[in-house]
């Protein structure tokens, strides 16, 4: 089960990673009717805008994941396999329709013509780059890491503190504890006791010998 754990936080965050390098990549190239033969690329960020925040996001959940309790670790779980969909659904648009509105974006800045019946009106045509399609299978794949943690968390190691409090701060209690006994303190505690008394007797100018 420490294996399950480490496959789904790398899973997690390996899938943040790329949904977030994925977003600077360009997804699409748009050519415009205006008679410009130079075509327009179209970012990760701009076809999907909400890409790259919710890439930060899985990133942020594959790393929480790796110290969550239990309880966590189903929210967690549910979060990716949440995630995961609405980025695939957003995803999977663009590599099978090439929406105007996922170009609509770059054109604007491109050309100053706003709204996207006009923007549609310039388009002549949108390619995609195989960049959405890669980026699909890593949502598929956060989503299968998703539901690993929802089927695997209950087995997973507790991640317990290094030193227990009770046992660092009663060290008599647990000696007592070690031997099977509770009737009183070590012979070596006992001396140690008489050691300082001897010391006070000093102290107070007595002879601690007599």
């Amino acid at each position: 089960m420490r294996r399950a754990r480490l496959l789904a936080v790398a899973a997690t965050v390996l899938c943040g990673a790329l949904g977030v390098i994925s977003s600077t990549q360009t997804w699409l190239t748009v050519m415009l009717s205006d008679g410009a033969q130079q075509a327009l690329e179209v970012p990760g960020a701009s076809a999907v805008p909400v890409l790259a925040p919710l890439s930060l996001a899985v990133l942020a959940l594959g790393a929480a994941l790796s110290i969550a309790g239990l309880a966590l670790r189903y929210v967690f779980g549910a979060l990716a396999v949440v995630i995961g969909g609405v980025l695939a659904w957003q995803t999977a648009r663009v590599v099978f329709e090439h929406p105007v509105s996922a170009v609509a974006a770059v054109v604007t800045e491109s050309t100053g013509i706003a709204g996207e019946s006009s923007v549609a009106k310039l388009v002549a045509s949108i390619d995609a780059t195989a960049w959405p399609a890669v980026t699909l299978v890593v949502w598929a794949v956060l989503i299968a890491a998703g539901v690993f943690v929802l089927v695997t968390a209950h087995g997973w190691s507790r991640t317990g503190r290094r030193y227990r409090t009770d046992e660092v701060a009663n060290p008599v209690a647990r000696a007592a504890s070690s031997t099977g006994g509770g009737e009183g303190p070590r012979p070596h505690d006992a001396a140690g006791s008489r050691a300082i008394d001897d010391w006070d007797d000093l102290s107070r100018g007595e002879d601690p010998t007599a």
